[in-house]
């Protein structure tokens, strides 16, 4: 096969400009439109009621989402602490204690696949776990299945974070006849502190907008959540429940929940990217 000339790569390489050019721009176009279109129309929807007071019944106006809010909130709190603990622990035993044994081939192997799979199976999964078994949609339930969300998000990030770290700093360590563990915890740890913390952030980001497992899992409610051992208020069913009813009031807080979860994860992108540049300027 003969290669081609200057011409004809210089030719090829105009012609991908011309078609990818075009495509990022209206993917950017696309995604400032339906920015505009939250912010604009959410952003009116904002009050003081609508953080401190309780849903209004079908048809009557006022009232607000707090009880989703705090819903949301003690959910994806409780999620992260399930599911990034187990993620940084199996991101450590893959890069620094079985990075090459079988054990770690499956995890990987099982780890692509949670990251694959869509979240209503998640959801499915954990309503025949948990749901069927205790006879109830409960705060618990929903977020077992974010945690799941996030522990492959996690693991994959803590472990390309600590094969980052380069290996004389290991070698000192133990050099220095530090176990093995101390080493990990005290030194690696440090080292790829911000990428760890960027991991969390990403994975928090990921499943602040999921609807589908707490469909299954959660449910929803209209009072406050005063245990979790019940169907839970959360931002995302709430709007996806509110945004197909006929009444206007609803459709408008939908539209502000929307923008609540849109500014929330923005705010924790930006964080993550934050953080990456210090780590970047740091190296």
């Amino acid at each position: 096969m003969q290669p081609r000339g200057v011409a004809g790569r210089q030719f090829a390489d105009q012609a991908m400009r011309v078609v990818m050019i075009p495509a990022a721009l209206s993917g950017i176009a696309i995604l400032a439109w339906i920015l505009w279109e939250v912010m604009s129309r959410g952003a009116a929807a904002l009050n003081w009621s609508f953080f401190t007071e309780l849903p209004s019944p079908p048809g009557v106006e006022g009232g607000g989402l707090s009880n989703a809010i705090l819903g949301t909130l003690l959910m994806t709190l409780l999620a992260t602490a399930i599911g990034a603990p187990l993620g940084l622990l199996a991101g450590v035993f893959l890069a620094e204690f079985g990075p090459k044994s079988r054990i770690a081939t499956a995890v990987r192997f099982t780890s692509n696949l949670l990251m694959g799979t869509p979240s209503i199976i998640i959801g499915v999964f954990v309503y025949a776990l948990i749901v069927l078994r205790t006879g109830h949609f409960s705060g618990w339930a929903g977020a077992v299945a974010l945690a799941i969300l996030i522990l492959p998000v996690v693991l994959r990030t803590t472990e390309d974070m600590l094969n980052l770290v380069p290996d004389e700093l290991r070698e000192s360590g133990l050099a220095l006849g530090a176990p093995r563990w101390r080493v990990t915890l005290w030194i690696i740890f440090r080292a790829a502190k911000t990428g760890l913390v960027t991991g969390v952030l990403l994975a928090v980001a990921r499943v602040s907008g999921e609807t589908a497992p707490l469909l299954f899992t959660a449910l929803n409610s209209f009072y406050w959540p005063e245990t979790l051992s019940e169907p839970t208020a959360n931002l995302t069913v709430t709007i996806f429940n509110y945004a197909m009813s006929p009444y206007a009031d609803w459709q408008q807080k939908a539209w502000g929940a929307s923008f609540l979860i849109t500014i929330g994860v923005l705010v924790v992108a930006v964080l993550a990217r934050f953080s990456l540049q210090r780590r970047a300027a740091k190296t």
